[in-house]
């Protein structure tokens, strides 16, 4: 039997963008045993994948984690994160490695020059183009997402059940998230159950926004798991969100996406994949010779204006959530 690992860390976003990989690998080698090695953190995001036969940690030992992918001796190892810890573990544990290309200095070049020599191509695509080697083409299926055996579903309150807008709050930087404003504006323009999605560092924000605006909504953020957010997100009629996690994982299920975009850019292959069949819009204030300013974000606008996102259109992303 053939033992193969699959090596990215984090985060949410990340790995669910690899699930793809997963399933081809599946599909190519159905009798391999086929496991996944992330962060203890992420570990609910891999087990229930049925494609995977097991999970190993990364705690606070990389030392220890090497020592148990070599008792598990795999003849092939795909790396997907690519990184200063993967490199030593390539080191540490040995066998034959298949890593992506990260396009650090294509990324370097587009945030600090403002040079483009960023291909057209979405991550996904890149993670699937590190298995050619194997002869392993694109399926076209798309993200996958899968909820734990014991899953209990959450309860919509009455005023939800006919329908309403998931609205991603959150994002791991500032620099991502609009202010609570345009929230605010946007919450009033919708003229829909709104259901706000977060964990609890977006607890604050939800209540400012509700606070504010004179919308029917409702605070997931911070009493939901992710499970149980991924969910409600399945259950929107659309999905509002920003440069998140979330996002791909309303991917997964083929949602309309509304994405939003301040200081990091579709064009570095992360925009909501396969999303085009449900009319999903992507918004972002073009013409800034400041962005992107990071490829990853900031806790505050570099430049103090904050233009990418204080200058959203919120009337267009109105009319695209309704349309």
């Amino acid at each position: 039997m053939q033992r193969i690992l699959i090596i990215r860390f984090s985060s949410i976003g990340d790995i669910v963008l690899t699930t793809p990989v997963v399933r081809v690998l599946r599909k190519k080698y159905p009798e391999a045993d086929i496991r996944f090695v992330t962060k203890k953190q992420y570990v609910e995001l891999v087990e229930p994948n049925p494609h995977i036969n097991g999970v190993f940690l990364l705690g606070d030992s990389l030392n220890e984690l090497a020592t148990q992918l070599r008792a598990f001796n795999p003849d092939l190892i795909i790396d997907l994160h690519h990184n200063l810890r993967t490199r030593i573990l390539r080191t540490l544990v040995g066998g034959k490695w298949l890593a992506f290309n990260k396009l650090n200095v294509e990324k370097w070049l587009k945030v600090n020059l403002k040079v483009d020599r960023l291909p057209a191509v979405h991550i996904v695509d890149r993670y699937l183009e590190t298995l050619k080697p194997l002869g392993i083409e694109v399926d076209g299926k798309g993200l996958e997402f899968f909820f734990p055996a014991d899953f209990a579903e959450p309860t919509i309150s009455k005023g939800f059940a006919n329908g309403f807008v998931a609205l991603v709050i959150g994002a791991k930087f500032k620099t991502k998230q609009l202010p609570v404003g345009k929230l605010v504006e946007l919450c009033n323009g919708l003229n829909r159950p709104i259901i706000l999605i977060g964990g609890k560092e977006d607890a604050e924000v939800a209540s400012e926004v509700m606070t504010q605006s004179t919308a029917q909504i409702h605070s997931a953020c911070g009493t939901h798991s992710l499970a149980e957010s991924a969910w409600l997100v399945k259950h929107a009629e659309v999905v509002f969100t920003h440069d998140t996690g979330m996002m791909h994982i309303a991917a997964a299920f083929n949602k309309k996406i509304i994405s939003v975009w301040g200081n990091t850019i579709p064009e570095f292959g992360m925009y909501p994949y396969l999303a085009e069949s449900k009319q999903s819009y992507i918004s972002e204030v073009n013409g800034l010779d400041c962005r992107p300013c990071s490829k990853i974000g900031f806790d505050a606008c570099p430049k103090g204006h904050f233009k990418c996102m204080n200058e959203q259109d919120i009337d267009k992303i109105i009319n695209h959530v309704r349309a």
